[in-house]
Parts: structure tokens; C-alpha cells; sequence
């Protein structure tokens, strides 16, 4: 259809110009109507002049639009189909083969078209193909196979290129000169600190090596501003390697210049404070001291603490500032502070998952209202709460009330904010010892079972030589900190080398007592306790009711002191407890009223970081009563791991030949030195003691155990296990003793 139009075009074109008798050349016009030249085609010269006349825009068209579209002949619906039109010359149709020519000459019809310089026929016969739609389907047998299965390829994957690596690279060995800081006596510090010194004379290439010196020569120059040296420089140079080590010298010299002291100290706003010169007094600086960049920090610190110590709960320090004077190599040194209002205790608020009410918190703390603010009895409160074991999580922080008193101070709320723990829990402990054998002890509490701190405790004993069952009421903080009322009644056996008992006890006390999280100085306890007891001395014969059944009544009582710096792994200071018990003892119905005292001290003294001399002695003694009215249970024997090691449980003091029989006094002493590395460590020691039959101990016939341990250290405590030997055993006691235990011997 497109030829079909173009040549009745043509035939319409040649038509009007033959009837028009002149011959017009051609024009174009663009959008608005403008005639246009052609691109392509030269202005028509001027029939006289011979220029090249231009199109003019106001020459009238070759025919009108309404003319043309009249000049076109009307098509036949009905005719015939026109009979194809030839190929023009230079193109190649669809049925034309891919490698068609075109003709050379051109026929008259076609005489006013030009061959595109590059055609269709250009192109190569397969791009030709592909894009001619008409062009058939690809019959290819070959094509309609299934391809084979995968596996039955061989396929060898490829090796990527392997990269040649350049061989290692000779190391650059150095040595280091530093100068300058003898003066200011700072080298050992800035050795310690040398990325040159940490590099041990040897880099990886020059570049490395320039870097580490120039890392030193500003790392000097920071150390000497931090001791007042602000106009200290320093630098380093790397001299290439003399021939005889192949070493580079690198040179680090500095030059410290004058240390700046302060020629004034200003704290802007402790006018207020009360008392006066509360800062000045504390702070630690004078003028003409250094400016030491550690002594101006560890003075801000002091300061931080002086104000909440003093009443000032909500006091801040602001930026300091340092000003420099490089005439006379002084500074002076500025600090504001803002101290807030001076305030009271008032009221405690809680809130949380609470496990105290505000009144027992209350009760635990060791300030009243209305005392001055100070941080440390908060602290302190805290601390006591935490010691109780029943908390994940406490927090205490002063709340400002805004309520002010008729001397100006302010009322602060402390807030104490609780997340309570689990109550329950199982603890456990497991000891050797020769004499005593195993023994492994296990209990059950529920720490608040009767609020507030009201615990529950359910133990049990169970070893070679003892069996025991009981329960225990704990009322902890009984009406004032830090005391405890402890209700305990329990049922048991022993079985030991002295004497066969099966005792029931019940016992009451008030104490005071240390604890891993909460060591007191002072400690205390009182108490009563009743018991009956049926009792054999190993080896008495057993007719004529041997067997004896004792009632005893006792008040025991004990002070106590501790200097030492750990409850569980002491390493230096000392301790002592006075234990005294009023008792009286009905058997057979004789009633025989008697006294048992007792003495125990220990000191520690450390030696160096890691080792620590300690040493003990214990005194006792029992008065009133002849050992043999005595209860075998109540009596005093020595040895074991609690007295002196080397000998069985209860193996030294008098004895016949069915074995010991117990005594009225004793003396014990020991000597052991410590040492620890990392969390382990090993002790050895010489323990000595002997038991009398006399109301006093006479310091006489000594046994000696020599030995020594190894120690395991927790968080709670070390581990112990000791092995030792009798230095000078006796008949039927053995040759030597092993034990296992937590905590220190003593």
C-alpha cells in the first residue's frame, strides 16, 4: 500500500506540472507555514545573473491542499487487485535472495530517486534474515534431542590464576637514643608508653619505622604538657644503618623547657558553702605547685566528694578553666561551681517490685530526720539492703522537695528504688578430713518466707562420723540492724574416735555477726541453749549402765573484734574473740555447775604482692568440774584441720588405751606462709597444740604437724586442701592427715 500511494504521487505530481506549463521548483514548509530549503539542495541560479537565487517565504505553494485532495483520481472498492510492484532497484524484499545486487542503471519511472549509500542490501545475510519476520522456522532435527544427563559430563573446574606473591620483605632492625628527660625524670614512663620500645627493634619497612618515631615525638610532648611542660618539643630522626650491624639509629630528643606553676587558684562560688573555705581546705593545690594535669584531676575528684559529704547533695562542677602566661611560665586556674541548695534528710520513698516496706528500709538506715545530707549514710543504706541477699537490683538517689527550713536548708527525699530477688535457695558444702571422714552438708531457706526478713532454714548433715537433721528461724535486722535472732532445734549422731552421742539441742541467739558481703568490726552473741544427750566414751565398758544420759543448760556469750582485711581470705591486720559460756550439767542426778572460756586470735602481715605471713593461738579452759562429770561431747580435745593438722580429729590430749579422753584446757598455736598466683596458690605451715587434764593449760608436751596445701581462689573464698604429718605422733595415731575444706585454715 505504501508503493501504491507513492506512485500515484508521482503520476498526480507530473500530471499538475505538465498543465501548469512552467516548471516550479519544490518547497517545503515547516509548522507556522514558512517555506523551508530542502537540506541537501542548492538554491536555483538566476537565469540572467547567474546567482543563486534564495527561497523567498512569500512565494505561493506548488497547489493548494483543497486542490490536491480534488486532483486525486477515486479508488474502485470493487476493482481488482493491483498486480505487484517490482522490487525498487538497490532494495532487497522479503522473497529476494539475502545476496541480491543492485541493478547499475535506473529505468525512467525511477529516475528521480537516489540509492541510499547504505541499504538494506548492505547488511550481512544472516543479520538480514533475523530481522525479517516473514523469514521460515529452523528445521533441525538435531535440535528435538533431550540433552544428556549432567553426571555424565567430566567437568574439571578451572584453577583461577595463581598470583605470584613477591618474596618476604627484610625486616628493618633499629635501636633507639632517647634525650631530654633525665631532667624532668620522666623516661621510664615514656619508654613504657614507645611505640618504638613495643616494637622491639625491628619494623616491617621504613614507612612503619617513620611512623613509630613520629607517634614518640608526640607522645613525649603530650607526657611533658601533662607535667606542666607546655613549651616542650621534641623530635625524632632516623639515621640510616651503619655498616657494621646494618641497625638505623633513630633519635628521640626533646627539649622540656620551664614546668608552669599556678600563681592563682579561684574556685567562683564557694563563697556559699558552708562551712567557709569548704574547697579551699580540701583541695589539694597551692599556689606555686606544678600544673600536673594528674594532680588537677585527681583535685576535681576530691571536690566532687567533699560537697555531698557536707550537705550539698545536688552540687555540680563545671569546665574548668586554665589560663596560660608565657612571660613568667605561669597559669592560673579557675573552677566553677554551682552547689545547689545545703539540705536534710527528710522521708524514704520506695517503689519497685518491693521486698521492704519504707519502714524497714528505714529502720536499716543510720541517720535520722533532719541530720545534714551526707552521701556516705546513703551509701551505707544501700549497702545494708544489698547484704541482705534478697535484691537483684537497688538503687538510692536524693529527690529535691523544694521545702525549705528556718535556716535555709532544704528537705531531700531519698528514693529507693527495689527489684527483688528469689528468695529460695540451696547451699551446700562438702569437707575430708582424717579423723572426721566425710562430711557433706546440704539446707534449704526461703530468705523471706516471714516478712520482712523472716528466713526459714531446713539442713541436713550427713558424713562417716555425724548424721544430723534440723530447721532454723532467722529474723535478720531483729528490731536494729545489723542484729539477728536465730530460733534452732535439731537431732543428731556422732560417731567419733572419743566418744559415741545421740543429742537432741535446742538453742536461741542474739547475734551480731560478719558476713562475706557485710564484715563487721564488732561482733556479738548471746544465747541460751538446752540439750540431752546419751553418751558412751569409746572403749568403756558396757555394763553397769555405762551408757550416761546428760541434761545440760548453757548461756553462751562471745565478743569479738576484726582488724583483718577479708573474712574469708584475710592478708593482713588481726582478729581476736572472747567466748565465754556459764553451763550446768545434770547426769544421774548429780548437778554440776561449770565455766568454759576460750581465746582465739590471728594475725596476717603481707610481704611483698603475693605473700602473706599469718599466724594463731587459741587458749581454753573449763572450770568447775572434774573432767570425768563432764559430758564426753563437752570436754576439750586437739587435732585436726581446725586445731593442728598432722593428727586425726580430737587425737591429741590425754588418752588410755581404748583412745582419748578428752581434757580441761588446751593451747594451740600456728604458723603459715602464703602464696598465691593468679587464682591459685600454696601454703605451708607448722602447727603445734597440746590438751591437759588441769583447769589451765601448762605449755608443756607439745605435738607438732608439719605441711603444706594448695589453695583454689573464688569470688567467696579459696579452697582449700592440706596434707601433713605428725612431727612427733605417738602410739596409734597415724602418719599422717589429709583435709578438704573452703576458706582459709584460719
Amino acid at each position: 500500500m505504501q508503493r501504491i500511494s507513492r506512485h500515484l504521487l508521482s503520476v498526480s505530481l507530473v500530471a499538475l506540472a505538465l498543465t501548469s506549463g512552467t516548471a516550479v521548483p519544490a518547497r517545503a514548509q515547516d509548522s507556522a507555514g514558512e517555506q523551508v530549503q530542502p537540506d541537501g539542495v542548492e538554491a536555483a541560479p538566476d537565469q540572467n545573473t547567474g546567482q543563486a537565487v534564495p527561497f523567498e517565504a512569500e512565494e505561493e505553494p506548488v497547489i493548494a491542499d483543497d486542490a490536491f485532495e480534488a486532483a486525486l483520481p477515486e479508488l474502485d472498492e470493487n476493482a481488482p487487485p493491483a498486480p505487484a510492484i517490482p522490487p525498487i532497484p538497490g532494495e532487497v524484499g522479503a522473497n529476494a535472495p539475502a545476496d541480491a545486487a543492485a541493478p547499475d542503471t535506473l529505468d525512467a519511472d525511477d529516475a528521480h530517486t537516489t540509492a541510499p549509500a547504505a541499504g538494506p542490501a548492505a547488511l550481512p545475510p544472516a543479520q538480514d534474515q533475523a530481522q525479517d519476520p516473514a523469514a521460515p522456522p529452523i528445521d533441525d532435527a538435531a535440535l528435538a534431542q533431550p540433552l544428556a544427563p549432567l553426571e555424565t559430563y567430566d567437568l574439571e573446574p578451572v584453577a583461577p590464576p595463581t598470583e605470584e606473591r613477591p618474596g618476604p620483605v627484610e625486616e628493618i632492625r633499629y635501636y633507639t637514643v632517647v634525650e631530654g628527660f633525665e631532667k624532668v625524670g620522666m623516661r621510664g614512663e615514656f619508654l613504657g608508653l614507645s611505640a618504638l620500645e613495643e616494637g622491639g627493634g625491628s619494623a616491617e619497612n621504613g614507612a612503619m619505622l617513620r611512623a613509630r618515631a613520629d607517634s614518640d615525638a608526640e607522645l613525649a610532648v603530650r607526657l611533658l604538657r601533662s607535667r606542666g611542660y607546655y613549651d616542650a618539643i621534641a623530635a625524632a630522626d632516623v639515621a640510616l644503618p651503619a655498616e657494621e650491624d646494618g641497625r638505623y639509629r633513630v633519635d628521640v630528643v626533646v627539649t622540656p623547657g620551664q614546668q608552669y606553676t599556678f600563681s592563682d587558684i579561684s574556685i567562683v562560688g564557694e563563697d556559699e558553702a558552708i562551712p567557709p573555705h569548704l574547697v579551699s581546705d580540701n583541695i589539694g593545690l597551692e599556689v606555686g605547685d606544678p600544673v600536673v594535669a594528674d594532680d588537677v584531676v585527681a583535685a576535681e575528684a576530691s571536690i566532687q566528694l567533699i560537697f555531698p559529704f557536707n550537705g550539698y547533695p545536688f552540687s555540680e562542677i563545671e569546665q574548668r578553666g586554665i589560663l596560660l602566661n608565657e612571660a613568667d611560665k605561669t597559669a592560673d586556674y579557675v573552677l566553677p561551681v554551682d552547689l545547689g541548695p545545703r539540705s536534710r534528710f527528710r522521708n524514704i520513698r520506695t517503689e519497685g517490685d518491693l521486698a521492704f516496706d519504707a519502714e524497714h528500709v528505714e529502720l536499716l538506715s543510720r541517720f535520722e530526720e533532719g541530720d545534714l545530707y551526707d552521701v556516705r549514710m546513703q551509701d551505707d543504706l544501700r549497702e545494708a539492703m544489698v547484704a541482705t541477699s534478697l535484691f537483684n537490683s537497688v538503687s538510692i538517689e536524693p529527690v529535691n522537695t523544694g521545702e525549705y527550713n528556718e535556716d535555709g536548708t532544704m528537705d531531700v527525699d531519698l528514693l529507693v528504688r527495689q527489684q527483688q530477688g528469689p528468695p529460695r535457695s540451696i547451699t551446700g558444702d562438702v569437707g575430708y578430713s582424717t579423723g572426721q571422714g566425710f562430711r557433706a552438708e546440704v539446707a534449704w531457706q526461703h530468705r523471706n518466707l516471714f516478712p520482712p526478713e523472716g528466713a526459714l532454714q531446713l539442713g541436713a548433715v550427713a558424713g562417716t562420723r555425724e548424721q544430723q537433721i534440723g530447721a532454723t528461724f532467722r529474723r535478720s535486722n531483729a528490731g536494729q540492724r545489723d542484729r539477728t535472732f536465730l530460733l534452732n532445734a535439731s537431732v543428731g549422731r556422732r560417731d567419733f574416735e572419743a566418744f559415741h552421742a545421740n543429742t537432741a539441742i535446742v538453742r536461741a541467739r542474739l547475734t551480731r555477726e560478719s558476713t562475706p558481703i557485710w564484715q563487721k568490726r564488732w561482733t556479738y552473741a548471746l544465747g541460751a541453749e538446752f540439750l540431752a544427750t546419751s553418751e558412751t566414751r569409746v572403749g568403756a565398758p558396757t555394763i553397769f549402765g555405762s551408757e550416761d544420759t546428760y541434761y545440760i543448760a548453757a548461756l553462751p556469750s562471745q565478743i569479738g573484734y576484726d582488724a583483718s582485711d577479708s573474712l574469708l581470705d584475710p592478708r593482713s591486720g588481726w582478729r581476736a574473740t572472747v567466748r565465754l559460756s556459764p553451763e550446768a550439767s545434770l547426769n544421774d542426778g548429780a548437778f554440776d555447775p561449770y565455766l568454759v572460756s576460750q581465746l582465739d586470735s590471728s594475725g596476717y602481715l603481707p610481704i611483698g604482692e603475693s605473700f602473706t605471713l599469718a599466724g594463731r593461738v587459741r587458749l581454753a579452759s573449763i572450770n568447775g568440774i572434774d573432767r570425768d562429770d563432764l559430758a564426753p561431747s563437752r570436754r576439750l580435745y586437739a587435732g585436726g584441720g581446725g586445731s593442728v593438722r598432722g593428727y586425726g580429729f580430737q587425737d591429741i590430749g590425754p588418752r588410755d588405751e581404748d583412745g582419748p579422753l578428752g581434757a580441761r584446757s588446751l593451747n594451740e598455736a600456728a604458723v603459715e606462709g602464703r602464696y598465691r598466683f593468679g587464682n591459685f596458690g600454696v601454703v605451708a605451715f607448722l602447727d603445734a597444740g597440746q590438751a591437759y587434764t588441769s583447769v589451765a593449760p601448762d605449755f608443756s608436751d607439745l605435738q607438732y604437724g608439719l605441711g603444706v596445701g594448695g589453695r583454689y581462689y573464688t569470688n567467696f573464698g579459696p579452697f582449700r586442701a592440706d596434707i601433713a604429718i605428725p612431727l612427733n605422733r605417738r602410739t596409734g595415731q597415724a602418719s599422717f592427715a589429709f583435709y578438704v575444706s573452703v576458706g582459709q585454715a584460719f
